[in-house]
Formats: C-alpha cells, sequence, structure tokens
C-alpha cells in the first residue's frame, strides 16, 4: 500500500469534508422527514426543518420578493443560524479558521440573499437568468476588482457546500421520476453520455491535456455539469485548481445555452417535448436546463410543461449516473492512472477504489434511496415530493453559496489563459459537438418519425 492509500486509511472519518457534507446532508434530510406531515386533504408540509427564506417574484416593487414581509427576514436569520451552526461543527473537526469562517459566512449568504432576490425579478426571471449567474458574478466581481478579504477566503468553502448541496440533491431525484421517463429518457441520457465523454475525452487529449484533466472535462460535459465535475475530481483525485476551473466554465457556458438553445429550438421547429429533450441531454447545470425550459412556449404561448418534464426528466437520467461513473472512473485512477505516474508503486488493491471513491456520492445516493423507498411507499408520493422539496430549497442554497465561493477564488485573466486557452478551446469545441450529437439522439428518440415517443401534456 502507497503512502497515499495509508494516509486515506488513516484518516478518521471526522477528519473527512466528503464524510461531513453527508452527516449534514442526511440531518438535513432526516428533520425534513420527521417533520412532514398533511396539512389538509392531500397537501404535505415540514415544519421541524428550519424554512429557507420564501421569495416572490417582482417587478417594480422590491417589497413583491418578500410576500411573507418582515418574516422573511426571521426566516434568513433562523437559516444563517442552522446552516452556520452545522457547517461550523464540521469547520471544527476539519480545521477551518474558525475566526474568519463565522463573519465571512455571513457575509457569503448576505451575498447569496441578493442574489436570490435579483433571479426573482419579472424580466429576469423571464429569461431563465438563474440565481447562480448573480452568485457568480458578485464572487467574480470581488475577486477581481478588489482584493478578497481573509474571512471571505476562510469562508469560501467551494467544494464543501457543493458537495452537501449534492446530497441534498439526492433527495430530489426520485426513482419513480426516472421510470417515469421510460426507456426514452434513460436511453438517451446513456448513449449522450457514453458517446460526449469520449469524443470529449478524445478532443482534449488532443489539445494535449493531461489524462486526469481530460477526464475531468468530459465528465462534466457529459453528465451534469457541477456534480459531475466534483465526483469525478474526488474519484480521480484531480487537482483542485482544475476542478475550480471546469465548475467556473460550466456555469459560463450554462448561461450561454440558456440564451441560445431555446430561440434556435423555436428556428428549427422542435415540437416542445423534444426542444426540452435536447435541452436536458446538452445543458450541464440542472437548474440551467429547467430555465431553459421555461422559455420554450407551447402553441397558447404560455410556457411548455412538456418542455420542462421532458428536459427535466432527461437531465434526472443523466444525474443518477454520477454514482456509476464516479465509480468507474476510481476504479480506472486507481488501476491506470497512478501506476503511469509511478511506474515502481507496488499494484494497489480492489481497496483502493473505496478509499478515494467520493463519500459524497454515497451521501447522495442514500437520501435518494430513503425518499424513493423508504418515504414515499410508508407515507404517500406527495409526502415525499414535500420532503424533497425541501431538501431542494437547502440545495439551491448551498449551490449559491457555492459559486459566490468559485467567484471569490476564480480570477476571469486566468479562467482564459489557463494552459494556453487550450482546455477552454477543447471544452467549447466539445460543447458544440454534444449540441449536435444530442439533436441528432434526441430527433431519433423524441420526434416520432421512428417511433411514438412519449407524450408530455403541454
Amino acid at each position: 500500500m502507497n503512502e497515499e492509500s495509508k494516509k486515506r486509511v488513516t484518516t478518521p472519518v471526522l477528519q473527512s469534508e466528503d464524510w461531513w457534507a453527508c452527516f449534514i446532508g442526511w440531518f438535513i434530510l432526516l428533520l425534513a422527514i420527521i417533520g412532514v406531515h398533511e396539512v389538509s386533504t392531500g397537501k404535505w408540509a415540514v415544519s421541524l426543518l428550519p424554512h429557507t427564506p420564501k421569495l416572490g417574484k417582482w417587478g417594480g416593487d422590491l417589497a413583491a420578493a418578500f410576500p411573507k414581509g418582515w418574516s422573511t427576514l426571521g426566516t434568513a436569520i433562523g437559516m444563517i443560524i442552522f446552516t452556520g451552526v452545522l457547517t461550523m461543527i464540521a469547520g471544527y473537526f476539519l480545521k477551518f479558521d474558525l475566526k474568519g469562517y463565522m463573519p465571512g459566512f455571513l457575509v457569503i449568504y448576505g451575498l447569496t440573499f441578493v442574489a436570490m432576490v435579483l433571479a426573482k425579478q419579472k424580466f429576469i426571471a423571464y429569461w431563465g437568468i438563474s440565481y447562480v449567474l448573480f452568485a457568480l458574478v458578485f464572487g467574480l466581481i470581488i475577486s477581481n476588482l478588489f482584493k478578497v478579504p481573509k474571512i471571505l477566503k476562510a469562508a469560501g468553502q467551494t467544494e464543501f457546500f457543493v458537495k452537501i448541496g449534492l446530497v441534498c440533491m439526492g433527495a430530489t431525484i426520485m426513482f419513480s421520476v426516472v421510470l417515469k421517463a421510460g426507456v426514452i429518457g434513460v436511453l438517451q441520457a446513456v448513449m449522450v453520455a457514453t458517446a460526449v465523454w469520449f469524443g470529449t475525452y478524445w478532443i482534449c487529449r488532443k489539445f494535449q491535456l493531461s489524462e486526469r484533466f481530460a477526464s475531468i472535462i468530459a465528465t462534466a460535459n457529459s453528465i451534469c455539469g457541477v456534480s459531475a465535475t466534483i465526483a469525478a475530481g474526488g474519484a480521480i483525485q484531480g487537482d483542485p485548481k482544475e476542478i475550480s476551473y471546469m465548475i467556473a466554465w460550466v456555469l459560463v457556458c450554462a448561461v450561454v445555452l440558456i440564451v441560445v438553445m431555446p430561440p434556435i429550438a423555436v428556428w428549427l421547429n422542435l415540437p416542445t417535448q423534444w426542444a426540452g429533450a435536447w435541452l436536458g441531454g446538452v445543458i450541464d447545470n440542472t437548474g440551467a436546463v429547467i430555465a431553459a425550459g421555461e422559455i420554450l412556449r407551447n402553441a397558447q404561448g404560455e410556457p411548455s410543461k412538456a418542455a420542462v418534464e421532458a428536459a427535466a426528466m432527461v437531465k434526472m437520467a443523466q444525474n443518477v449516473m454520477i454514482g456509476i461513473v464516479a465509480f468507474l472512473m476510481a476504479i480506472w485512477a486507481t488501476l491506470s492512472l497512478d501506476r503511469k505516474a509511478d511506474p515502481t508503486a507496488e499494484k494497489p488493491s480492489f481497496m483502493e477504489v473505496w478509499y478515494r471513491f467520493p463519500k459524497f456520492v454515497i451521501g447522495f445516493m442514500v437520501a435518494s434511496l430513503v425518499v424513493s423507498f423508504i418515504v414515499e411507499p410508508a407515507l404517500s408520493a406527495k409526502a415525499a415530493k414535500a420532503v424533497g422539496g425541501a431538501c431542494k430549497s437547502y440545495r439551491s442554497w448551498f449551490f449559491a453559496m457555492c459559486f459566490v465561493a468559485i467567484g471569490l477564488e476564480t480570477n476571469f485573466k486566468e479562467l482564459v489563459s489557463v494552459g494556453g486557452g487550450r482546455p477552454a478551446a477543447a471544452y467549447w469545441i466539445s460543447q458544440a459537438a454534444n449540441a449536435v450529437w444530442t439533436l441528432f439522439i434526441s430527433w431519433i428518440l423524441w420526434s416520432g418519425t421512428f417511433f411514438t415517443p412519449v407524450i408530455l401534456p403541454d
């Protein structure tokens, strides 16, 4: 066993960022499950878990953003205390700079709150510009125009925030929803993800990127962006800077695709559910997929439910692949990449796969299984939806805080110039190829040319 393996074996669970992400995500899920109850005929709500601030759409009147008035401030404070205490407990064991962490956490939370409010502005919401863009921009402004304060460096726990969000995200992915997509949704996810992964990897290698970096970009492009980037980076022990680099590009690309893809779908005169399936297979960020789908309109000029559902189901099917891909990449890295890096090293055991397997993926999978096969059968589908909805809210806030942190550690000049621009070029070329390939596959599966597709209500 090599020294790195020994280090992972002897590292206590309580000093593992991945396991703490699981503990916090599971605790949020547990409170949601314990507190779920029926409030009226057929309706369920979650009461024990502290609520996230409820924001409304607003136009010229900013007060409309706070439908519950001053109680929104109380809810926000409650969430700050709850999430702050949980992450600070973890930070004690993970050796965070706690003196700087809490004040920095308050600032990051404040920026996240503003990003959430801006994303609810009617004009902005109409065009599907997600809160993640504002969160990222706030961080980028600070890091590129000013010197990042010490407290923000202490609180900018990018990977930790996103891992907690991913565990919470598991509770939102119902196996029943994936099955609803049927063979077509799953088939598209597999056909697109497989071809795009190997195609992107080949392009990246042609641009002379390392195998590890190429595999991170390939996974980001083929599965689901930020989530898959973190999982792949953990599985192969990628460079944290390369992981952050790819997360930043994924977010930038998602914004571009939200603006570009819906008009192209309209220009191509794609049926709404075909257009939605195309968006779901190409856009990497789950939130951006939904946002793009909501831009599409049905024959009555209203937001197309069919487009949103098709996009969501295809993306859900791809999201489920995170764990499988992470496991396969861990095996590949253990038995191949590490041996290439150090041919004299002793042959690793299969336990090495477990040591480096990203444990937050386990948290993600456990959360999904608990909601799908315990909460839903024991209570009801509506109860499971309420639990998932509560966890989804926390997922969104942790993701947003992660995006602020990404901006804080991202220098835009470096983003463009890293590797002489080769990684950026490889990623964008691969993304363009992804769009063409996914359009072809979605035509076969969703257009009705070859067989009758799933018909979703519009």
